[in-house]
């Protein structure tokens, strides 16, 4: 069951550093390029991973193919992905070692979030944090 409750939101939040960004974006008019930098700007390590634009930077980031790569604790996965190409992401975050994903607005993989909290994940499914970290004062 995707984490529901503003309290269970909030702490996610709370307890996170190190977020990648699956799906993130170069171009300053994707909402993921202003998300990564509104996450930066509140003082999380945000990874960005987009295949196309490897090695580049966003945001002062290096830009990585995939999450695994990465090589250092990833907190949390936020999937700027379609709902379809989720699953794909949810299973890399699984393989990461990652602790939660949260798919953005509009985002919904009921299988993934499943696949996810099987492996003892925490979900968020169809929010931004962009969106919920001022409604929830954070």
């Amino acid at each position: 069951m995707p984490l529901e409750t503003d309290q269970d939101i909030a702490q996610l939040l709370t307890d996170t550093k190190t977020i990648a960004m699956i799906g993130a974006s170069d171009k300053p008019d994707r909402a993921s390029y202003r998300v990564m930098k509104f996450l930066q700007d509140k003082g999380f390590r945000v990874f960005p991973v987009n295949p196309g634009i490897t090695g580049e930077h966003i945001h002062g980031e290096f830009v990585w193919r995939e999450l695994s790569e990465i090589g250092e604790p990833i907190d949390l996965v936020d999937i700027f992905r379609d709902s379809e190409a989720a699953g794909e992401a949810v299973d890399q975050a699984i393989a990461a070692g990652a602790k939660a994903v949260w798919m953005q607005l509009g985002v919904i993989n009921e299988a993934a979030a499943e696949r996810a909290e099987a492996a003892g994940l925490k979900v968020v499914m169809d929010k931004c944090p962009a969106q919920e970290m001022p409604r929830l004062g954070l």
